[in-house]
């Protein structure tokens, strides 16, 4: 919104600053901070207020959890509402690729408050039906999918890059926007999976949006792209202010969130992070490179599937439970061990994932 002050420049004022993708996006990044430093308090208040009892506790989970019943959930609104605020003030608004991002975010983020609401007013752990919430998943993730593809430059729409091979791209053809889907969606989905203990999700989602934000930088600027040989996706460096916003939201959740929560992210938060990382990888033709970055909720989400699948063949477990970060609670790790642990674990991730720009 606040680009349009450029109009008022000469080249050589104050005004020239907004021309800048990397001075809004430190704008952007304080303004969510400051949003989420201001309005935490007041809105989990509100929370407690509405919800009572908070976020139902799930009979079969970690003794430890049952400390927490009360606390609400839903506070992805506070991240969700910071990021907006944030991203509609410093972004360009005429860029596509700031649109598909948002409006993927949102429409899960609804996705994830219906579930919560439903959580919440039932009191039981089920929400809205699984298959319902896919459904619905993959009809976001489509459209999306399809609106990167048509915004794509032409010697990239429907193909599939991949990392340190310079040259390689396959064409996918019309089984790019199924491709896209499964990108979108499952990012989604193994956030939500990850979104188990206070402060483990958070971070990690930071950690690769602030990495999928270089990318899109980089990817976005001719220099930088010719220089490092990747594909050049005009446009696409604006997502670096989404980023920014997201960790400055982000980091003003997690003010709340640290140990012990005073607000859960929910579902809310969860799913709209997720897909919102998914979307990004779409639209910077960084979809592999998303499955390095976000490694952690790519082994979050096979524990699950890894134990459902071998619990229906021979009902016995791998994992004393799953995701896998209740597994290591089983196992006797204090939570903040476990946390800060990941949270090591996804930054050697996200430089690994880095180091794909210059391994040509």
């Amino acid at each position: 919104m606040l680009y349009w002050l450029t109009e008022f420049s000469d080249g050589g004022d104050i005004f020239n600053l907004f021309r800048y993708i990397t001075f809004r996006a430190g704008a952007a990044f304080f303004t969510a901070l400051i949003f989420g430093f201001l309005f935490g308090r007041p809105l989990i208040d509100l929370l407690r207020r509405k919800q009572g009892k908070g976020q139902p506790i799930r009979d079969d989970g970690p003794q430890s959890h049952f400390a927490k019943a009360g606390t609400p959930t839903m506070g992805g609104l506070l991240i969700l509402s910071s990021l907006m605020v944030s991203t509609l003030m410093w972004a360009r608004l005429d860029n596509p690729y700031v649109w598909i991002v948002i409006l993927v975010t949102l429409a899960f983020g609804l996705i994830g408050f219906a579930d919560d609401y439903a959580k919440v007013t039932k009191q039981n752990s089920r929400g809205v039906s699984s298959r319902v919430r896919f459904l619905l998943g993959l009809v976001i993730a489509g459209l999306a999918a399809y609106a990167a593809a048509k915004f794509h430059p032409a010697g990239l729409t429907n193909q599939l890059a991949f990392p340190v091979l310079k040259d390689a791209l396959v064409n996918l053809g019309w089984f790019f926007v199924p491709f896209g889907m499964v990108v979108i969606v499952g990012a989604a989905n193994a956030v939500n999976l990850t979104d188990g203990l206070d402060g483990l999700a958070i971070m990690p989602v930071m950690i690769a949006a602030g990495t999928l934000g270089v990318i899109a930088y980089v990817v976005g600027n001719a220099n930088f792209a010719d220089y490092l040989e990747v594909h050049y996706v005009p446009g696409t460096g604006e997502l670096l202010v989404f980023t920014a916003a997201l960790a400055g939201g982000g980091l003003g959740f997690l003010w709340y969130n640290a140990p012990p929560a005073a607000v859960f992210m929910g579902d809310t938060g969860s799913l709209a992070l997720g897909g919102a990382l998914g979307a990004m990888a779409v639209c910077t033709k960084h979809e592999i490179v998303l499955a390095i970055v976000g490694g952690l909720f790519v082994v979050e989400a096979l524990s699950v599937i890894i134990q459902v699948a071998y619990y229906k063949r021979t009902k016995k477990r791998i994992f004393l439970m799953a995701p896998i970060h209740h597994h290591f609670e089983k196992k006797g790790w204090a939570e903040p061990q476990i946390v800060i642990r990941f949270w090591i674990i996804s930054l050697i991730l996200a430089l690994t994932g880095l180091a794909t720009l210059k391994l040509r």
